[in-house]
């Protein structure tokens, strides 16, 4: 048996089930750094591609060359004007990109080859002159003008994956030089991509000395200029070009991790850094067609004593009651409210659950807080909580402060003394 295959757990066969819906025809545009490109997981990689193109999503490749050209300047003692395309390019530097280019996308294209994988390397990419900026002349550096995506998406159509390198042609058929996180992210625009996805050496975006794993598009802005020199600054800055205008997701990763693409696309953890919009986490109202999810997720916690005992039915009767936490579409979290018609000055904060995987994030915080802002607007001004085992973080964290059986409303006073949980009875005015 195929050591990579045996190793999967049957859980993360359903953690990738989840998303196989979802990503279902879209495109993912995939950015390997030159240095990726010379790496022994190269192979790796383009096997995790062969498995998206596998689940019917396509794929689309953008290579850089930094490395290769570097190399390439080293070799033939060539004093390069810029590594990255970043920057002004001289006639030497674009002839030693224009091979260095050609080398790289060899390499992409006979990996893709063995692993049984029809691909083109293409002329897409319509480029203009960067022109002289502040005094300084970018000579042969370019930017991209237009990406032809009825060439790509007929490729696509075909079952055959488009490389495309970092250079362009203008509309004169002169050839530029482009850098590629730009490329990357003016790809997936044409293309109107669900993911850029940027493999590098690095595990991802460091903030304040902390790889960030998830971050949220105003939290980037806001840091952006602490990133300034990094190893990264190109890829976060795109990143950030990226979300702004569209795409939804946008992720920086090391591609020497072994299955890290795959782990990235298909887990909500991840292994490098995921940067997204607004819409990617959301708390919202649950329907009858999560309320297998709901069970699902909360079972576990109920046989370990953390919350009330609930079957589908009784879910099924508070669905309309029901919040639900995710992360791009996947269920991370809920909470329950309950009100009572005989006391409507308080209702309670039930079934609070976050799945192990993602505690100590703030997202019980965040569905706590949500909760407490649902019930003030109802008109109550008092929320109720009984816990067993996380009293302490409703205490500390929530602001809640212990009561006696007093503060029940008389119908769960009776179900509280029936229970004999001997929860703790925690209250928070407002």
């Amino acid at each position: 048996m195929d050591k990579g295959i045996s190793s999967i757990k049957p859980t993360d066969l359903r953690g990738i089930l989840n998303y196989v819906p979802r990503f279902l025809g879209q495109t993912f545009v995939v950015s390997l750094d030159g240095s990726i490109i010379e790496s022994e997981n190269l192979p790796n990689i383009l096997l995790d591609i062969a498995v998206l193109r596998s689940l019917q999503i396509n794929v689309v490749i953008v290579h850089g060359i930094g490395k290769q050209l570097s190399c390439l300047a080293e070799e033939r003692s060539i004093d390069i004007s810029n590594s990255d395309g970043s920057g002004p390019t001289d006639e030497a530097t674009l002839d030693l990109a224009i091979r260095a280019s050609s080398r790289a996308s060899h390499q992409i294209l006979e990996a893709l080859t063995q692993s049984g994988l029809k691909c083109a390397i293409t002329n897409s990419v319509r480029s203009k002159h960067i022109g002289v900026i502040k005094g300084v002349d970018y000579l042969r550096g370019g930017r991209v003008d237009r990406i032809d995506s009825n060439f790509l998406n007929h490729l696509i159509k075909e079952g055959i994956i488009p490389i495309v390198q970092p250079i362009g042609f203008d509309r004169n058929g002169h050839t530029l030089r482009i850098n590629s996180d730009l490329l990357a992210i003016e790809t997936a625009f044409a293309l109107n991509a669900t993911k850029s996805i940027f493999l590098t050496e690095c595990d991802g975006l460091e903030i304040g000395g902390v790889i960030v794993r998830q971050l949220p598009v105003e939290v980037l802005e806001f840091k952006l200029s602490e990133l300034k020199g990094a190893a990264l600054y190109s890829k976060a800055t795109h990143a950030l070009t990226g979300v702004k205008g569209g795409i939804s997701r946008v992720h920086v990763l090391n591609g020497n991790i072994h299955d890290g693409l795959i782990r990235e696309v298909f887990s909500n953890d991840g292994v490098g850094t995921l940067v997204y919009s607004n819409e990617y986490r959301q708390i919202r109202k649950a329907t009858r067609t999560d309320l297998a999810r709901i069970y699902n997720l909360t079972s576990g916690s109920v046989e370990e004593g953390e919350l009330a005992r609930r079957n589908i039915a009784s879910i099924e009767r508070d669905i309309e009651n029901f919040y639900l936490y995710e992360i791009d579409g996947n269920l991370v979290g809920c909470v329950l409210i309950t009100y009572f018609d005989s006391n409507p000055d308080i209702a309670e904060i039930n079934a609070l659950f976050v799945q192990s995987t993602h505690q100590q994030q703030g997202i019980g915080t965040r569905l706590v807080n949500f909760a407490c802002e649902a019930i003030r607007e109802s008109g109550a001004n008092k929320a109720l909580a009984l816990s067993t085992q996380s009293f302490r973080f409703f205490e500390d964290i929530c602001g809640f402060k212990e009561a006696n059986t007093e503060a029940l409303p008389e119908s769960r006073r009776q179900d509280y003394l029936s229970e004999k949980r001997n929860s703790k009875i925690l209250i928070k005015e407002f």
